[in-house]
C-alpha cells in the first residue's frame, strides 16, 4: 500500500508546488515508484513536469469521465496526474454531489505505488481539504518571515478539524523551511520561533533546510528533473537530504 504525501499551506511564495515537485522526483531518483498529483487548478506542478494539460488529468478522475489509468501521464520525470483550469469548478462541484471524493479516486492506485505526492492549491476550499482527508503525511513548507508564521496557525486549524473526524490518522510529518539563507541574522532568529511554534502544534521543524539555487528554478523552466545535475544544484541537494530525513534513512 503506497503513502499519500500531501504538501500544503495557503500562503504562497513558500516553495510549495517545488517541494511537491522535488519530492515526487527526489523519491522517483531513490527508485521508489512515485506518482504526482496536480490538484492546483493554476497547474504549475503540471507544467513544471512536461505534462500535457489537454490531456485527461485529476479533473476528469474526479468527475469518473475516465478510468484510472486513462488519467496518468508517463513523463520523463515519472507518472504524473495534470491539473488544468477546469478544476476550480470543483471547489463547487465537490461540496454537493457533482464530484468523487479524491480519496475514492486514489484507490486504483494504492497498490500500484509506493508514494503518491499531491501539490494542493494555495487557498483551504474543497480541494486542500479532500487532500487531507485523503492523507497519511501532510508536509508543510514554509519560509523564515512573519507572514508565513501568520498563515500556519490557519492552516493548522484545518489539519486539526480535519484530523477530529473524517481523518483521525492524519500526521503532520513536519514543518521544512524552504528559501532559508542562514546569513541574516532576521532568519536565524525566525527558525527558532518556527522550531518553537512546530512544538506547539505536536509536530517538527524538519532539520534540513532548503536553500535557494538558480539551478534549481532552470531545471523547472527547462521541463527537467532537478536531479538530473546534481553537482549544480544546492536545493536539489537538500531535497534529497530532507527526503532521507523524512523518511528515516
Amino acid at each position: 500500500m503506497s503513502k499519500i504525501i500531501v504538501v500544503a499551506n495557503q500562503k504562497g511564495g513558500v516553495a510549495k508546488t517545488t517541494t511537491a515537485h522535488c519530492a515526487a522526483t527526489g523519491l522517483t531518483y531513490k527508485k521508489f515508484k512515485t506518482l504526482a498529483i496536480d490538484l492546483d487548478p493554476q497547474g504549475s506542478l503540471s507544467f513544471i513536469m512536461g505534462a500535457d494539460s489537454n490531456k485527461p488529468g485529476i479533473y476528469e478522475l474526479l468527475k469518473d469521465t475516465v478510468l484510472a489509468p486513462a488519467a496518468v501521464q508517463r513523463v520523463e520525470q515519472g507518472p504524473i496526474i495534470s491539473s488544468n483550469t477546469l478544476l476550480s469548478n470543483l471547489n463547487r462541484e465537490m461540496s454537493g454531489q457533482g464530484a468523487k471524493h479524491l480519496l475514492e479516486a486514489l484507490a486504483p492506485f494504492k497498490s500500484v505505488y509506493d508514494f503518491i505526492v499531491i501539490d494542493t492549491p494555495p487557498t483551504l476550499g474543497m480541494l486542500s481539504l479532500n487532500a487531507l482527508v485523503a492523507a497519511d503525511d501532510v508536509i508543510i513548507p514554509i519560509t523564515a518571515d512573519t507572514l508565513s508564521l501568520q498563515g500556519l496557525s490557519q492552516l493548522y486549524s484545518t489539519i486539526r478539524v480535519v484530523k477530529q473526524k473524517p481523518n483521525p490518522a492524519l500526521n503532520v510529518a513536519g514543518l521544512l523551511l524552504c528559501r532559508y539563507d542562514g546569513r541574516t541574522v532576521l532568519a536565524r532568529e525566525l527558525k527558532q520561533v518556527l522550531t518553537d511554534k512546530a512544538e506547539q502544534i505536536g509536530t517538527r521543524l524538519f532539520n534540513t533546510v532548503i536553500r535557494d539555487g538558480v539551478a534549481l528554478r532552470e531545471s523547472q523552466t527547462n521541463k527537467e528533473s532537478p536531479f538530473k545535475s546534481l553537482l549544480k544544484s544546492k536545493p536539489a541537494s537538500d531535497y534529497l537530504n530532507f527526503l532521507a530525513e523524512y523518511l528515516g534513512i
